[in-house]
């Protein structure tokens, strides 16, 4: 499978809906752990906090196809759309962060994954970003998976910089 992905936007937003409410979606989230929203939204809050952010034009992530099949999606955006995910930044350094990532459940297993990071990683550059980081977990971590997990990142050119909480590692990633 040959990876595409385009920017969530209005007219992308149909994608991201079937993705988060297809089987095994994450439509109980819509993405929002990690960004400002009310302690006690409920599931349309989230989806209307997002579904805001797009209308905004603040960038929240990505949809990956195949062909023109939506299977995936990543939050791929600058560090100030976010609540403080990682680690402190040097003079110089523009950051994106890679906070989530989501895969259809029928095409998990695939490799998908060092795809999604590859585009993920080529838009965040193209943008100006010089660094990306990202907040992965223990492969035995009892949640955040879908941050992804420490070796993977290790493996793909991530050093650990800082720790976020208990569970999740600051993995950063020179771009330029």
């Amino acid at each position: 499978m040959d990876l595409t992905c385009k920017p969530v936007t209005q007219a992308t937003w149909p994608d991201l809906e079937s993705l988060f409410e297809g089987r095994g979606g994450p439509s109980y989230c819509w993405c929002m752990a990690f960004r400002r929203i009310a302690p006690d939204a409920d599931k349309a809050d989230r989806k209307d906090a997002l579904r805001g952010r797009v209308a905004d034009g603040v960038p929240v992530g990505r949809v990956y196809y195949d062909n023109a099949a939506p299977v995936a999606w990543s939050s791929i955006a600058p560090p100030e759309t976010y609540l403080k995910l990682g680690g402190p930044e040097e003079p110089g350094e523009v950051i994106w962060s890679l906070a989530c990532m989501f895969i259809r459940r029928d095409l998990r297993g695939l490799g998908l994954t060092r795809q999604m990071v590859a585009l993920a990683e080529a838009e965040a550059a193209a943008k100006g970003a010089t660094v990306i980081e990202a907040t992965p977990v223990d492969p035995d971590s009892p949640s955040y998976k879908f941050m992804g997990t420490v070796p993977f990142f290790a493996a793909a050119g991530y050093a650990e910089v800082a720790r976020a909480g208990t569970r999740r590692h600051v993995m950063r990633k020179r771009l330029v």
